[in-house]
């Protein structure tokens, strides 16, 4: 008897922690306004019911709560509610606060991963219930720790896709060895310098569960070694990356803010640019053409000349970030006039969250579409549309609500008052 209860006890412990919880009884949002990210226009009078984790029937108010008369109800009539938000840019783990080049070098792997756990609370808290990490330096991949630590139910956080290490030349952006030559770090198996190294560092990556491959094209602002300017890895070693990944079902992103590196990125075929921060005419039509996506991480590049000297920020880096922005808003621009798909990528310290949306309407978006790029467009991007970015029945019941219409003033967004990922209420301030 005792044998029986035991293993009843167990099945019943498994089937929670692996999801197969016990079934919550209905809830109804009644919202004041609805956006409807796939038309790109505010709704009033509507309701969303969900059951467990799924939005059920999203429509009239009085419609919906008359299908539902038991639902317990959550009266957002003050607010805006919109689809969970996602970041298709984040670098989650270590202290985001540390500009110092030589921070990861100070930070073991598994005090960044909890410094990954504190900023992923961030991300909810801002309304993100999804983020794709774009790679990190860490070998031991604390951010697929931290993925699938979160879907395990192990512990709490936006849903997550990532890249893992960069794959970078020696010397270039992905380089983490900022040291003197007679203090060189062992090399890293990142690194890759020709096409061989090339197909084994992305498949490390794979071996180890990354969703995507993060290629660096170019060099960057944020390191000490790199040139901006400077095509890195070779277009042949871009396409040969790519072919592998996707031949096992991964994807690919590229680091990209130099021209030519940016030109020869979507040549080879990567799902998406980073940046892009120096397009030109040719390469704005060449993106447009391949229909591969652009994340422009637009406030990142203008916020950090501005970064305090205390936060370790090295001068070479905050001289490079003044040098390249004078380029963004001209490339920005021939994005928007090619009608190059574009998703929300922030690039920076999710403290700056809100600052991306007004940036990208400063930019030239209109406040729908800079909506749009952080809920159907990055869903898109991500292959996740059928379950994440929009606010309909049979996808997660992923709801945000702000106080005001962003739609108005896109400044609202930084006013977010409700966080909901998959049912579950992560945020609740009225």
């Amino acid at each position: 008897m005792i044998h029986k209860l035991i293993t009843f006890l167990l099945v019943c412990s498994c089937a929670t922690a692996w999801g197969q919880a016990p079934v919550k009884s209905p809830l109804l949002i009644k919202a004041g306004k609805f956006f409807d990210a796939r038309n790109g226009r505010m709704l009033t009078n509507q309701a969303v019911l969900i059951e467990g984790d799924r939005i059920k029937e999203v429509g009239d108010s009085a419609m919906v709560a008359g299908h539902a008369p038991s639902a317990r109800v959550i009266d957002l009539s003050f607010a805006t509610i919109l689809p969970g938000l996602i970041d298709c840019h984040a670098h989650v783990l270590g202290n985001l606060k540390d500009y110092s080049p030589t921070k990861d070098l100070r930070t073991s792997s598994p005090q960044g991963a909890l410094w990954g756990l504190h900023n992923l609370q961030i991300w909810l808290d801002h309304g993100f219930t999804a983020l794709r990490d774009a790679g990190e330096d860490d070998v031991a991949f604390g951010q697929l720790a931290l993925r699938n630590s979160i879907n395990q139910g192990l512990v709490r956080g936006p849903r997550m896709v990532s890249a893992g290490n960069f794959v970078s030349i020696t010397g270039g952006h992905g380089d983490p060895d900022p040291l003197a030559p007679d203090q060189a770090l062992p090399r890293r198996p990142n690194l890759a310098d020709n096409i061989d190294e090339i197909s084994v560092a992305v498949r490390r990556d794979i071996k180890y569960g990354a969703d995507w491959i993060k290629l660096m094209a170019t060099g960057g602002v944020e390191d000490v070694l790199s040139d901006f300017n400077v095509q890195e890895l070779s277009e042949e070693q871009m396409a040969k990356a790519v072919e592998i990944a996707h031949r096992a079902r991964r994807r690919v992103m590229a680091h990209a803010e130099g021209t030519e590196g940016i030109k020869a990125a979507v040549r080879a075929g990567v799902d998406s640019v980073e940046h892009g921060t120096m397009l030109d005419d040719q390469g704005a039509a060449l993106l447009a053409q391949k229909g591969t996506w652009l994340v422009p991480t637009l406030e990142v590049f203008q916020r950090l000349p501005e970064i305090d000297a205390n936060s370790g920020h090295d001068p070479l880096s905050r001289e490079k970030s003044k040098a390249i922005l004078q380029f963004q808003s001209a490339a920005f621009q021939r994005a928007l006039q090619n009608h190059v798909k574009i998703a929300f990528g922030l690039d920076d310290d999710p403290d700056f969250l809100d600052r991306e949306f007004a940036a990208l309407v400063k930019g030239g978006m209109k406040p729908a579409e800079a909506l749009q790029a952080a809920t159907v467009n990055a869903a898109e991007l991500l292959g996740l549309s059928d379950q994440i970015g929009s606010i309909e029945p049979g996808k997660f019941a992923d709801v945000i609500a702000v106080s005001g219409d962003p739609l108005a003033d896109i400044t609202k967004m930084e006013n977010v008052v409700f966080v909901m990922k998959g049912g579950e209420i992560i945020k609740n301030m009225k």
